[in-house]
């Protein structure tokens, strides 16, 4: 477990959250280091993007808390929530780049957006930026001109345009090739130690992320089930977690949709309703 610390940029406490009557969160526990970089996991829906919007202010919490650097979110005026979004950087799924602007433009979006700088500043910074991920040579690129994992690239070096104290990736691996994703992940993990920033990962894609990340936290149905060290993950012997990490077919997430009957009976039932209607 990550010692609780002053340190910790992000710090999630006895966090729930609700859509109306319906759980997402309950009772969630986390700290985010400065400096590291800390997986969320767990299967679809289980509340790992809901986790990010929080962090966000997109949302507030049902009850519990979210500090980041010192603040709770869900307290701070608009002024003072728009004031911390500057220093907090986001990849969505599938890059979300504008489609009409130029890779250049998409980059430098944030820079004329939020910032006084000079044109002449803005397009070094833009550069430095897209160099940083490979990618110099394509800033005169439409979106519909790259590859997904080129996109990727290219929303990443807009998400870390205003070098942010927190990067936050909603599943970056997401549709990408073996090789792609090698690429996006080690840029991750070397612009997080480079901007001396800390970096939450949201992710299913337990191998590629296992590489990359300091700590991990296994969320289902709402809750943290198992957290800890890449090597402690690999080698849990909680059941959803092994299931998990070893992609097992069966395991406490199973296989078959639930039903009350056998399969027989339930063959026998369909065949009976079908000679009825026959």
């Amino acid at each position: 477990m990550i010692s609780p610390s002053s340190d910790s940029l992000v710090k999630i406490s006895n966090l729930s959250f609700a859509y109306a009557s319906r759980p997402v969160l309950t009772g969630i526990n986390m700290e985010i280091p400065r400096g590291k970089v800390v997986a969320i996991m767990g299967a679809s829906g289980c509340g790992k993007t809901t986790t990010l919007r929080l962090i966000g202010g997109q949302i507030k919490p049902t009850s519990g808390e979210v500090r980041v650097d010192g603040k709770v979110v869900h307290q701070m005026s608009s002024d003072g929530l728009y004031q911390l979004r500057r220093r907090m950087g986001m990849l969505f799924q599938f890059g979300a780049l504008f489609t009409d602007m130029s890779v250049f433009d998409n980059v430098a979006f944030q820079m004329r957006e939020h910032t006084d700088l000079p044109e002449d500043l803005i397009n070094d910074l833009v550069l430095m930026k897209l160099n940083a991920v490979g990618l110099r040579g394509a800033h005169d690129l439409m979106p519909s001109e790259l590859s997904g994992g080129m996109a990727r690239r290219v929303a990443l070096a807009r998400a870390i345009a205003l070098d942010p104290m927190l990067m936050m990736y909603d599943e970056p691996f997401a549709g990408l090739d073996p090789i792609s994703m090698g690429i996006v992940g080690d840029l991750i993990r070397k612009l997080n130690d480079a901007l001396g920033a800390s970096s939450i990962i949201v992710t299913h894609d337990v191998q590629e992320s296992l590489k990359i990340v300091d700590y991990v936290y296994f969320v289902s149905e709402g809750k943290v089930v198992a957290e800890g060290t890449p090597e402690e993950i690999k080698a849990s012997k909680a059941a959803y977690v092994h299931q998990f990490v070893w992609g097992e077919a069966d395991g406490p997430v199973p296989f078959h949709y639930p039903t009350s009957q056998s399969y027989g009976e339930e063959i026998m039932t369909q065949s009976a309703k079908a000679a009825s209607r026959g």
